[in-house]
């Protein structure tokens, strides 16, 4: 039984989000009996380094309180420990915690299930080395991510916005090689992605249907389409009604490569590396307080 909990703390996460809400976490957690140390982060090797220090300390489990960059640096250290991992999202995507199907919005719902004890296996993807809690993608989707993050105008998810429009004045489909089980795919395309859940970018259903605990990866092929159906492709990306599109290839495996020259992979939205990545999946390597 759940007795001792490392609450680990990222601050800054979500605007100030995750500074916010770790009191009402920690009060729910005290509330039902439980021992609860709280460790706040001052920089990103600090959730890795605190994750490391707290298996064998004598907690029970590890609670994270941030987004999915967060959770990603945690996984590194907590993937195949067997130490239970819960999340209290607080960030701007949030989409393991969607995927695993924790409430986003309800600090205090998210610490019953901690309370609770029940846990699920969920998978990882590996690639360049790194567990990735939820997608991997590179092509029209990374060239808008690049764009935005050099862009100090406009704020927040406005950026977005505007260099989705900037980098559809000149984006042109990419030539693609997409390996899956050994089986060989040459295409031109728009964007490859792979999952092991169904959303990424805060609830974009790139994988729709993905399964986070299936054992296997999904991959998502837009073809080229013209500017103006990607367009309407994308805002359809938040119910997953682009499946079934003509240009929308989807496929299954437990190892994909993907090959395009000059693009950078991003995974859990962050870069990732130049392609080509081999990315492969990792069946239940965390346990997640679900």
């Amino acid at each position: 039984m759940t007795r001792r909990i490392a609450l680990v703390v990222n601050p800054t996460s979500g605007k100030g989000l995750g500074a916010r809400v770790a009191p009402v976490v920690r009060a729910r957690l005290e509330s039902a009996g439980l021992s609860v140390d709280t460790y706040e982060t001052t920089c990103a090797e600090d959730v890795g380094r605190i994750s490391a220090d707290v298996i064998g300390s004598g907690a029970d489990a590890v609670t994270l309180v941030g987004g999915d960059g967060t959770i990603h640096l945690g996984a590194q250290v907590l993937a195949k420990s067997g130490m239970p991992f819960g999340v209290v999202p607080a960030g701007t995507g949030n989409d393991f915690a969607r995927g695993v199907g924790i409430p986003l919005k309800d600090p205090a719902a998210a610490a019953d299930l901690i309370i609770a004890g029940n846990t699920r296996s969920v998978d990882l993807a590996v690639a360049e080395g790194e567990f990735i809690t939820t997608v991997v993608a590179g092509g029209f989707d990374s060239l808008v991510n690049k764009r935005a993050n050099a862009m100090s105008w406009p704020k927040g998810n406005s950026r977005y916005t505007v260099a989705t429009l900037a980098e559809l004045r000149t984006f042109s489909p990419l030539e693609y090689i997409v390996t899956v089980d050994g089986e060989v795919i040459e295409t031109k395309a728009m964007l490859v992605a792979v999952g092991t859940g169904p959303t990424y970018g805060g609830g974009l259903q790139i994988c729709a249907g993905a399964e986070i605990d299936d054992g296997v990866l999904d991959v998502t092929i837009i073809e080229p389409v013209s500017r103006l159906t990607l367009l309407q492709l994308f805002p359809k990306l938040s119910k997953g009604t682009h499946v079934g599109h003509p240009a929308v290839r989807a496929l299954r495996g437990r190892s994909v490569r993907i090959e395009s020259p000059g693009i950078t992979a991003y995974a859990d939205g962050e870069p990732l590396g130049p392609l080509p990545v081999d990315v492969t999946i990792a069946p239940g390597a965390l346990t997640v307080f679900a």
